[in-house]
Protein backbone atom coordinates (compact mmCIF):
# COMPACT_ATOMS: atom_id res chain seq x y z
CA UNK A 1 0.00 0.00 0.00
CA UNK A 2 1.03 3.16 -0.99
CA UNK A 3 0.96 6.54 0.67
CA UNK A 4 0.50 9.66 -1.82
CA UNK A 5 1.54 13.34 -0.26
CA UNK A 6 -0.53 16.07 -1.98
CA UNK A 7 2.04 19.11 -1.57
CA UNK A 8 0.49 22.25 -2.69
CA UNK A 9 1.77 24.49 -5.39
CA UNK A 10 2.83 27.91 -3.65
CA UNK A 11 0.38 30.42 -3.88
CA UNK A 12 1.71 33.36 -5.64
CA UNK A 13 1.40 36.67 -4.26
CA UNK A 14 -0.50 39.46 -6.18
CA UNK A 15 2.03 41.72 -8.27
CA UNK A 16 -0.27 44.72 -6.61
CA UNK A 17 0.29 43.72 -3.03
CA UNK A 18 4.03 43.79 -4.42
CA UNK A 19 3.50 47.06 -6.01
CA UNK A 20 1.85 48.13 -3.03
CA UNK A 21 4.39 46.95 -0.56
CA UNK A 22 6.71 49.15 -2.37
CA UNK A 23 5.02 52.15 -2.71
CA UNK A 24 4.54 51.38 1.09
CA UNK A 25 8.22 51.73 2.13
CA UNK A 26 8.89 54.49 -0.54
CA UNK A 27 6.16 56.61 1.46
CA UNK A 28 7.45 55.45 4.77
CA UNK A 29 11.03 56.60 2.95
CA UNK A 30 9.50 59.68 1.75
CA UNK A 31 7.78 60.52 5.14
CA UNK A 32 11.20 59.70 6.94
CA UNK A 33 12.52 62.46 5.06
CA UNK A 34 10.12 64.95 4.77
CA UNK A 35 10.03 64.86 8.93
CA UNK A 36 14.16 64.50 8.49
CA UNK A 37 13.82 67.87 6.05
CA UNK A 38 11.31 69.23 8.67
CA UNK A 39 13.72 68.88 11.35
CA UNK A 40 16.26 70.63 9.86
CA UNK A 41 14.18 73.82 8.58
CA UNK A 42 12.68 74.15 12.25
CA UNK A 43 14.12 76.45 14.58
CA UNK A 44 17.49 76.03 16.43
CA UNK A 45 15.91 77.27 19.66
CA UNK A 46 18.85 79.57 20.03
CA UNK A 47 18.83 83.23 21.91
CA UNK A 48 17.77 85.90 20.34
CA UNK A 49 20.83 87.78 18.40
CA UNK A 50 21.87 90.97 16.32
CA UNK A 51 22.73 90.08 12.72
CA UNK A 52 23.89 93.35 10.63
CA UNK A 53 23.69 92.95 6.62
CA UNK A 54 26.15 94.96 5.12
CA UNK A 55 26.47 96.42 2.17
CA UNK A 56 27.54 93.99 -0.77
CA UNK A 57 26.68 91.00 1.37
CA UNK A 58 25.64 87.96 -0.48
CA UNK A 59 23.22 85.24 0.35
CA UNK A 60 26.56 82.79 1.57
CA UNK A 61 28.02 85.32 3.77
CA UNK A 62 24.49 85.84 5.31
CA UNK A 63 24.27 81.93 5.86
CA UNK A 64 27.40 81.48 7.03
CA UNK A 65 26.67 84.23 9.87
CA UNK A 66 23.54 82.42 10.71
CA UNK A 67 25.15 79.39 10.94
CA UNK A 68 28.09 80.92 13.40
CA UNK A 69 24.95 82.22 15.47
CA UNK A 70 23.46 78.78 15.33
CA UNK A 71 20.52 80.14 14.13
CA UNK A 72 20.20 77.00 11.75
CA UNK A 73 21.13 73.49 11.02
CA UNK A 74 22.27 73.33 7.88
CA UNK A 75 23.54 75.52 5.42
CA UNK A 76 23.02 73.41 2.07
CA UNK A 77 18.90 73.67 2.96
CA UNK A 78 19.25 77.06 3.86
CA UNK A 79 20.81 77.82 0.66
CA UNK A 80 18.01 76.11 -1.29
CA UNK A 81 15.33 77.38 0.60
CA UNK A 82 16.51 81.19 0.61
CA UNK A 83 17.01 80.77 -3.25
CA UNK A 84 13.56 79.18 -3.28
CA UNK A 85 12.17 82.76 -1.31
CA UNK A 86 14.48 84.68 -3.85
CA UNK A 87 16.25 86.25 -1.21
CA UNK A 88 19.30 86.84 -3.08
CA UNK A 89 17.42 89.86 -5.14
CA UNK A 90 15.80 91.29 -1.92
CA UNK A 91 18.40 91.90 0.87
CA UNK A 92 18.43 95.16 2.32
CA UNK A 93 21.53 96.87 4.77
CA UNK A 94 20.18 96.95 8.30
CA UNK A 95 20.39 95.01 11.42
CA UNK A 96 18.17 92.25 12.23
CA UNK A 97 17.01 91.10 15.58
CA UNK A 98 16.26 86.73 15.06
CA UNK A 99 15.84 83.67 16.99
CA UNK A 100 15.89 80.22 17.49
CA UNK A 101 12.47 80.27 17.35
CA UNK A 102 11.74 80.96 13.79
CA UNK A 103 12.32 78.40 11.19
CA UNK A 104 14.44 78.88 7.64
CA UNK A 105 11.30 79.91 5.84
CA UNK A 106 10.84 82.36 8.66
CA UNK A 107 14.29 83.89 8.47
CA UNK A 108 14.04 84.31 5.15
CA UNK A 109 10.85 86.61 5.26
CA UNK A 110 12.27 88.60 7.98
CA UNK A 111 15.96 89.21 5.78
CA UNK A 112 13.65 89.92 2.77
CA UNK A 113 12.44 93.00 4.58
CA UNK A 114 14.28 96.38 5.71
CA UNK A 115 16.26 96.30 8.71
CA UNK A 116 16.50 98.73 11.21
CA UNK A 117 19.12 101.07 9.83
CA UNK A 118 22.86 100.61 9.93
CA UNK A 119 23.83 104.15 10.10
CA UNK A 120 22.58 107.06 12.20
CA UNK A 121 21.96 110.77 11.38
CA UNK A 122 23.21 112.85 14.52
CA UNK A 123 22.57 116.74 14.25
CA UNK A 124 25.15 119.04 15.76
CA UNK A 125 23.61 122.60 15.48
CA UNK A 126 26.19 125.93 15.77
CA UNK A 127 26.85 127.08 18.42
CA UNK A 128 26.54 124.27 20.85
CA UNK A 129 29.02 123.80 23.98
CA UNK A 130 31.40 120.54 24.36
CA UNK A 131 28.57 119.33 26.90
CA UNK A 132 26.12 119.76 24.95
CA UNK A 133 27.55 117.68 22.09
CA UNK A 134 28.78 115.19 24.43
CA UNK A 135 25.05 114.75 25.81
CA UNK A 136 24.12 114.63 22.02
CA UNK A 137 26.37 111.69 21.26
CA UNK A 138 24.64 110.18 24.30
CA UNK A 139 20.98 110.67 22.78
CA UNK A 140 22.19 109.09 19.80
CA UNK A 141 23.08 106.16 21.25
CA UNK A 142 27.25 106.61 21.25
CA UNK A 143 28.68 106.21 24.80
CA UNK A 144 27.53 107.82 27.87
CA UNK A 145 27.53 111.51 28.79
CA UNK A 146 30.56 110.93 31.04
CA UNK A 147 32.62 109.56 29.37
CA UNK A 148 31.89 111.85 26.32
CA UNK A 149 32.72 114.87 28.06
CA UNK A 150 36.33 113.26 29.39
CA UNK A 151 36.86 112.21 25.63
CA UNK A 152 35.87 116.07 24.48
CA UNK A 153 38.43 117.37 26.68
CA UNK A 154 41.06 115.68 25.42
CA UNK A 155 42.46 118.65 23.59
CA UNK A 156 45.54 116.61 22.07
CA UNK A 157 43.12 115.52 19.62
CA UNK A 158 43.58 118.45 18.06
CA UNK A 159 46.41 120.36 16.82
CA UNK A 160 44.83 123.32 17.57
CA UNK A 161 43.52 122.92 21.21
CA UNK A 162 46.96 121.30 22.36
CA UNK A 163 47.65 122.86 25.79
CA UNK A 164 43.95 123.91 26.09
CA UNK A 165 41.11 122.92 28.41
CA UNK A 166 38.76 121.08 25.79
CA UNK A 167 38.09 121.00 22.28
CA UNK A 168 35.93 123.45 21.97
CA UNK A 169 35.42 125.32 18.96
CA UNK A 170 36.30 122.74 17.29
CA UNK A 171 33.82 120.06 16.85
CA UNK A 172 32.19 121.63 13.48
CA UNK A 173 28.60 121.44 13.81
CA UNK A 174 26.58 119.87 10.96
CA UNK A 175 24.56 116.65 10.35
CA UNK A 176 26.69 113.57 9.74
CA UNK A 177 26.00 110.13 8.94
CA UNK A 178 27.63 107.73 11.19
CA UNK A 179 27.26 103.68 11.16
CA UNK A 180 25.32 102.36 14.22
CA UNK A 181 28.83 100.70 15.64
CA UNK A 182 30.55 103.57 15.37
CA UNK A 183 32.91 105.17 18.25
CA UNK A 184 32.29 108.23 20.13
CA UNK A 185 36.54 108.60 19.11
CA UNK A 186 35.57 108.27 15.46
CA UNK A 187 32.70 111.03 15.99
CA UNK A 188 35.26 113.12 17.35
CA UNK A 189 37.35 112.90 14.75
CA UNK A 190 34.64 112.96 11.94
CA UNK A 191 33.83 116.48 13.60
CA UNK A 192 37.70 117.72 13.85
CA UNK A 193 38.39 116.45 10.65
CA UNK A 194 35.62 118.55 9.13
CA UNK A 195 36.56 121.66 11.13
CA UNK A 196 40.08 121.68 9.39
CA UNK A 197 38.17 122.07 5.92
CA UNK A 198 37.64 125.47 7.34
CA UNK A 199 40.90 125.79 8.82
CA UNK A 200 42.52 126.17 5.41
CA UNK A 201 45.93 127.58 5.34
CA UNK A 202 44.15 130.46 3.01
CA UNK A 203 41.89 131.05 6.12
CA UNK A 204 44.57 131.11 8.43
CA UNK A 205 46.15 133.98 6.52
CA UNK A 206 43.12 136.11 6.30
CA UNK A 207 42.77 136.13 9.84
CA UNK A 208 46.24 136.82 10.48
CA UNK A 209 46.36 139.74 8.32
CA UNK A 210 43.11 140.70 10.34
CA UNK A 211 45.82 140.16 13.79
CA UNK A 212 44.18 136.77 14.65
CA UNK A 213 45.28 133.15 15.29
CA UNK A 214 44.04 130.70 14.51
CA UNK A 215 42.70 129.84 18.31
CA UNK A 216 41.37 133.58 18.32
CA UNK A 217 39.87 132.80 14.97
CA UNK A 218 37.97 130.18 16.23
CA UNK A 219 37.30 132.00 19.42
CA UNK A 220 35.88 135.29 18.24
CA UNK A 221 33.90 133.05 15.52
CA UNK A 222 32.39 131.44 18.98
CA UNK A 223 31.41 135.01 20.08
CA UNK A 224 29.71 136.01 17.50
CA UNK A 225 27.60 132.69 16.70
CA UNK A 226 26.55 133.13 20.13
CA UNK A 227 25.16 136.68 19.44
CA UNK A 228 23.98 136.89 16.47
CA UNK A 229 20.01 135.86 15.73
CA UNK A 230 21.20 135.49 12.11
CA UNK A 231 24.06 134.65 9.37
CA UNK A 232 23.14 137.77 7.85
CA UNK A 233 23.82 140.13 11.33
CA UNK A 234 26.94 137.86 11.80
CA UNK A 235 29.64 140.15 9.98
CA UNK A 236 28.34 143.77 11.48
CA UNK A 237 28.79 142.07 15.05
CA UNK A 238 32.24 140.78 14.32
CA UNK A 239 33.01 144.42 13.01
CA UNK A 240 31.72 146.02 16.48
CA UNK A 241 34.04 143.37 18.56
CA UNK A 242 37.27 144.68 16.45
CA UNK A 243 36.74 148.28 16.42
CA UNK A 244 36.04 147.29 20.84
CA UNK A 245 39.47 145.65 20.20
CA UNK A 246 41.46 148.36 18.25
CA UNK A 247 40.37 150.78 20.61
CA UNK A 248 41.24 149.26 23.66
CA UNK A 249 37.22 148.82 25.18
CA UNK A 250 36.04 146.04 26.73
CA UNK A 251 33.89 143.12 24.48
CA UNK A 252 31.19 143.02 27.20
CA UNK A 253 29.72 140.39 25.36
CA UNK A 254 26.90 138.99 27.94
CA UNK A 255 27.33 134.77 26.52
CA UNK A 256 31.10 134.92 27.80
CA UNK A 257 29.86 135.45 31.29
CA UNK A 258 26.98 132.74 30.97
CA UNK A 259 29.63 130.95 29.73
CA UNK A 260 32.55 131.63 32.56
CA UNK A 261 29.17 130.84 35.32
CA UNK A 262 28.45 127.45 33.45
CA UNK A 263 25.24 128.43 32.88
CA UNK A 264 22.87 129.17 29.78
CA UNK A 265 22.41 132.75 28.54
CA UNK A 266 18.49 132.97 29.64
CA UNK A 267 19.63 131.94 33.37
CA UNK A 268 22.12 135.30 33.71
CA UNK A 269 20.85 137.57 36.09
CA UNK A 270 22.40 141.23 36.80
CA UNK A 271 20.40 141.42 39.98
CA UNK A 272 22.00 138.01 41.89
CA UNK A 273 25.55 139.85 40.48
CA UNK A 274 26.21 137.55 37.55
CA UNK A 275 27.56 140.32 35.43
CA UNK A 276 30.55 141.36 38.49
CA UNK A 277 31.40 138.17 39.24
CA UNK A 278 34.88 137.70 38.10
CA UNK A 279 36.18 134.85 35.73
CA UNK A 280 38.43 134.36 33.25
CA UNK A 281 35.15 135.10 30.35
CA UNK A 282 34.10 137.57 32.03
CA UNK A 283 34.58 140.37 29.14
CA UNK A 284 32.73 143.13 31.35
CA UNK A 285 35.68 142.60 34.05
CA UNK A 286 38.42 141.54 31.83
CA UNK A 287 39.57 142.95 28.56
CA UNK A 288 40.07 140.99 25.48
CA UNK A 289 39.08 137.86 24.12
CA UNK A 290 38.51 134.92 26.52
CA UNK A 291 40.57 132.60 26.79
CA UNK A 292 38.49 129.36 25.04
CA UNK A 293 36.11 129.83 22.77
CA UNK A 294 32.90 129.54 24.37
CA UNK A 295 30.85 127.25 21.82
CA UNK A 296 31.49 125.43 18.39
CA UNK A 297 31.01 128.05 15.42
CA UNK A 298 29.87 127.42 12.67
CA UNK A 299 30.64 127.96 8.42
CA UNK A 300 28.92 131.60 8.61
CA UNK A 301 29.76 132.88 11.81
CA UNK A 302 34.00 131.74 11.28
CA UNK A 303 33.34 133.23 7.89
CA UNK A 304 32.03 136.78 9.36
CA UNK A 305 35.25 137.28 11.60
CA UNK A 306 37.37 137.11 8.12
CA UNK A 307 34.95 139.78 6.23
CA UNK A 308 33.61 142.06 9.10
CA UNK A 309 31.54 145.23 8.53
CA UNK A 310 33.07 147.86 11.02
CA UNK A 311 31.64 151.11 9.50
CA UNK A 312 28.42 153.04 10.00
CA UNK A 313 27.78 156.07 7.58
CA UNK A 314 31.81 156.11 7.17
CA UNK A 315 32.19 155.57 11.51
CA UNK A 316 33.12 152.68 13.73
CA UNK A 317 30.47 150.31 14.96
CA UNK A 318 30.84 149.92 18.82
CA UNK A 319 27.46 149.25 20.28
CA UNK A 320 24.52 146.70 19.16
CA UNK A 321 21.35 145.33 20.64
CA UNK A 322 18.76 143.12 19.81
CA UNK A 323 15.16 144.79 20.13
CA UNK A 324 12.18 143.01 20.49
CA UNK A 325 11.25 143.66 17.36
CA UNK A 326 13.69 141.20 16.05
CA UNK A 327 15.73 143.46 14.62
CA UNK A 328 20.02 144.39 15.23
CA UNK A 329 20.42 148.14 15.95
CA UNK A 330 23.97 149.33 15.95
CA UNK A 331 25.41 152.61 16.83
CA UNK A 332 29.07 154.65 17.34
CA UNK A 333 28.70 156.40 20.65
CA UNK A 334 26.58 155.27 24.09
CA UNK A 335 24.17 157.90 23.98
CA UNK A 336 22.55 156.73 20.90
CA UNK A 337 22.83 152.84 22.16
CA UNK A 338 21.33 154.17 25.51
CA UNK A 339 18.49 156.11 23.26
CA UNK A 340 17.86 152.27 21.44
CA UNK A 341 17.98 150.37 24.56
CA UNK A 342 14.55 152.56 25.47
CA UNK A 343 13.16 152.69 22.50
CA UNK A 344 13.33 148.82 21.91
CA UNK A 345 13.91 146.70 24.46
Amino acid sequence: MHRHLDIAPPRRVSPWLIILGILSLILLALLAFILYAYTLTAGTGAAKSELEVERGMTVSQIISALEKKKLIHNPDLAALIFRYKRLGGNLHEGFYTLSGDQNLFDLADTLSKPGRPATVRVTFPEGRRVRDVASGFARAGFGDYASNLRLLRNSTLSKFTKGKASLEGFLFPDTYEFRVRDTPQKIVQTQLERMNRELTPQNIARAGKLGLNVYQWVTLSSMVQAEAGSAKEMPQIAGVFFNRIEMGMRLQSDPTIAYGLGIGLPELDRSRGDFTRDTPFNTYTRAGLPPTPINNPGAAALESVLKPVRLINGKPALYFLHGTDGKLYLNTNFENHLRDVNRFR
